[in-house]
């Protein structure tokens, strides 16, 4: 599998779309509220919201810019809406009508023709005909002015520099005022007949397609909710994703609410989901079964703490929710609390009855479920509900990264048991609601929280035999810390681990690659396709990305054919021959010179690549045959190989033998115990780091604070192993000797007789390529 990070450029395939298109418009508010932007038919779109409070306020919204789609697919960034009309038929109820006070309003957000920020507010009814919840609406954004009353308070808009607009949708009380809605109020919207004319309405968009590339794709509706189905559906598509998306519903948008305690709580009143909710899955369900998709369902343990029932949380000993590191945080609902997963199965039989409408394959995971550890190793496994369900079999445990006695051991045992009888019965539910279609079953373990080396005794618990096949279908995996962290080599002895622990085959198995939290690091996609690839070697049933909305931001991009363009032999070039090589260091820049002799200059390379010339090395007729032997196992070109470099095959400074303190690989952090070769050239910011991915057998020296060490292995990448992760700010060396991957630059290779009949080969050109993993 190939990969890159792209962005869009000038000679990438485009298309055309209609400005304000019903598929780019976006929907967004503060919580509790919820709402949904849904377009199931061409020139429509439909928002359905639900208000809790009287302040509660909805935004539909356009953007100048796409921040949401790839950059491959995204459409132009376009801030001059002059020359543009946009007419709409309205409908709507439940919201504040059009000519009410607060009623459906356009904000435009931009700068006026001086260049300053400003916004204006028109009035939607001052650009109306017909009733105040059914009327035609006509924008020309030359001839627009803000101001509630026309013409007397008329503030035209400058509509040549607009960064977003967006229509506003509030309950039929709303007064500005903060009081709760005696009752959840319904409400939704309507624009049909859309229609956008003039010259500013068109916009390039992008319009590349990818061929499958054999990995499946991974999303969440708490990061998507406020897209349209459709614009998702066609992004996973022309990504080259197929077969079944694993759709995460997500921990704080799914649930109704009721007022509780001066917050809201999770609520079945109604039923399990809330009604924009339910609209925009039973269109995600559609879209995908129409792109020839499938939809694995999953659901969590978890639930956004606000809207929690304290009974539901897991608790500490001391009382302490179990809380995790998002911010906003979520919770873990307790296998133990009957409530909690009562209402997790009614949740999963709803999800399950959405994708049996749409007429989908059946297929439900249960995401992640799990006792939580606090970062001080305090298992919180001491609520109310699991404190009665243990009785005598609860006993403190303080830290269960310490040696634990055989009560505490039984402690956990009897949690596992906790949670694979909840799981069981979250199957059964999901089972139930497919009745004869039937439904596969997937479990989703999050590897480096379950099979946490400081902790291994937790497995009893997060890792339950009760889980063993056939428990459920599939076992999936997940170990995305791990790969971001330079630790992914841990994965394979994970893997087995987890095959050994609960039966099942790799064949039955799925692993989850990613993700990148924070777009300053997206260079750990490199890691992530490395993983993926891996897995897929390995001989899981699917490898999927996690997650789509990081692969749009980041500009990911999968591909077939990666493998046959680095095809690798792990052999050398003949030495002796290679010892006479020239050697050229070269670097890629674009520079513009400017008419007064000033230039521009980027560097298009982070590292330099190398070429060589064996050809002063080849001495005899015996080293032609040698080298045509070579060439032809090749296959010219095609496969690249080892080549030694004469000038710099080693980590010293000097060029000499290594020694364990020549490179600083990294620094520990308490936990990481795998570090990638590098070597150091330059000082300062000048300073360049190599990656070095060939290193020479048995040649590796390291060295953790100082003190040589043996106690590592290397993984097939080339990267080194420590048996035991160096503590915090212990810094780790090593010294190496290399090679370099390189190819045959061309595809010929001439030869001629010469005297004393010694072999004469003018030029063997060869050419670094970048590492095949």
């Amino acid at each position: 599998m190939g990969w890159a990070l792209v962005a869009a450029e000038p000679h990438h395939r485009k298309g055309w779309l209609k400005r304000f298109d019903p598929r780019y418009w976006t929907v967004d508010f503060a919580r509790p509220m919820m709402a949904s932007v849904t377009c199931d038919m061409p020139a429509v779109l439909r928002v359905e919201a639900v208000f809790y409070r009287k302040q509660d306020l909805a935004g539909l919204i356009w953007e100048a810019e796409d921040r949401w789609d790839h950059p491959l697919l995204a459409y132009e960034t376009k801030r001059d809406f002059r020359h543009t009309q946009l007419t709409f038929r309205w409908r709507s109820g439940g919201v504040k009508p059009l000519d009410a006070l607060h009623g459906p309003t356009l904000t435009i957000e931009g700068r006026d023709a001086g260049g300053a920020s400003r916004a204006w507010y028109v009035r939607l009814w001052n650009y109306a005909e017909g009733t105040a919840e059914d009327a035609v609406v006509s924008l020309d954004f030359d001839a627009l002015d803000g101001g509630f009353m026309l013409p007397g308070e008329a503030d035209p808009v400058w509509a040549g520099d607009i960064d977003r607009m967006f229509i506003s949708l509030v309950p039929p009380s709303y007064d500005g005022g903060e009081s709760v809605l005696g009752a959840p109020v319904a409400g939704w919207a309507e624009l049909s007949e859309i229609v956008c004319s003039g010259s500013g309405s068109v916009l390039a968009i992008g319009d590349v397609v990818i061929p499958e590339q054999g990995l499946g794709i991974a999303s969440g509706y708490d990061d998507s909710y406020h897209l349209t189905p459709a614009r998702l559906v066609r992004q996973i598509v022309q990504l080259g994703y197929r077969g079944d998306v694993v759709h995460y519903v997500g921990m704080s948008h799914y649930m109704r609410l009721e007022a509780a305690g001066g917050g809201f709580c999770a609520s079945l009143a109604g039923g399990a989901l809330n009604a924009p909710c339910a609209v925009w899955h039973a269109g995600f369900a559609a879209a995908c079964r129409e792109a020839g998709l499938g939809v694995i369902w999953s659901l969590s343990y978890e639930l956004f703490d606000a809207y929690c029932w304290g009974g539901w949380k897991q608790r500490a000993s001391d009382g302490a929710p179990a809380l995790t590191g998002w911010a906003p945080p979520s919770t873990l609902l307790s296998p133990a609390n009957a409530a909690a997963m009562g209402y997790l199965q009614l949740v999963a039989r709803a999800f399950v009855a959405i994708g049996a409408a749409a007429g989908l394959p059946l297929k439900f995971q249960v995401g992640e479920p799990w006792w939580w550890i606090t970062g001080g190793g305090r298992v919180c496994a001491y609520d109310a509900a699991t404190t009665a369900a243990l009785g005598a079999a609860s006993v403190p445990i303080s830290d269960v990264r310490e040696a634990l006695d055989a009560p505490q051991l039984s402690m956990l045992d009897a949690l596992g048991t906790l949670l694979a009888t909840s799981t069981a019965a979250l199957v059964a539910a999901a089972r139930d609601e497919a009745g004869a279609a039937g439904l596969t079953s997937h479990l989703l373990v999050y590897l480096p929280t379950v099979l946490d080396p400081a902790a291994p005794a937790v497995r009893r618990a997060n890792v339950p035999l009760g889980w063993a096949a056939p428990a459920f279908d599939v076992l999936q995996l997940e170990d995305y810390d791990w790969v971001t962290g330079g630790r992914g080599a841990e994965t394979a002895k994970a893997r087995v681990a987890m095959t050994f622990r609960l039966g099942y085959p790799i064949e039955e198995q799925h692993y989850f690659s990613g993700f990148v939290l924070a777009a300053e690091n997206r260079a750990q996609w490199a890691a992530i396709a490395d993983a993926a690839d891996g897995a897929r070697r390995a001989g899981v049933a699917r490898t999927f990305v996690w997650a789509l909305p990081q692969v749009a931001r980041d500009g990911f991009l999968a591909f077939n054919g990666g493998d046959e363009v680095q095809a690798f032999d792990a052999v050398d070039f003949p030495l002796a021959i290679g010892r006479e090589a020239m050697v050229a260091t070269e670097f890629s820049t674009q520079i513009v010179s400017s008419p007064s002799g000033h230039e521009q200059r980027a560097s298009e390379w982070a590292e330099a690549r190398m070429r060589y010339d064996a050809g002063p090395g080849v001495r005899s007729e015996a080293d032609v045959r040698m080298l045509a032997d070579f060439f032809r196992a090749r296959r010219g070109a095609a496969r690249a190989f080892r080549f030694r470099d004469p000038f710099d095959g080693s980590s010293a400074a000097d060029g000499g033998l290594p020694a364990a303190a020549d490179q600083m690989l990294g620094v520990g952090d308490g936990a990481r115990r795998q570090f990638a070769l590098v070597k150091r050239y330059g000082a300062g910011d000048a300073e360049q780091v190599r990656s070095i991915r060939l290193p020479v057998e048995a040649s590796v020296r390291v060295s953790v604070d100082g003190l040589e060490t043996a106690a590592f292995m290397m993984t097939e990448e080339g990267e080194v192993l420590l048996d035991v992760a160096p503590a915090v700010g212990v810094a780790v060396r090593a010294g190496f000797l290399f090679d370099v991957p390189v190819r045959f630059a061309e595809d010929r290779l001439e030869a001629s007789r010469a005297t004393f009949m010694a072999g004469e080969i003018a030029s063997v050109p060869l050419v670094e390529v970048r590492a095949p993993w």
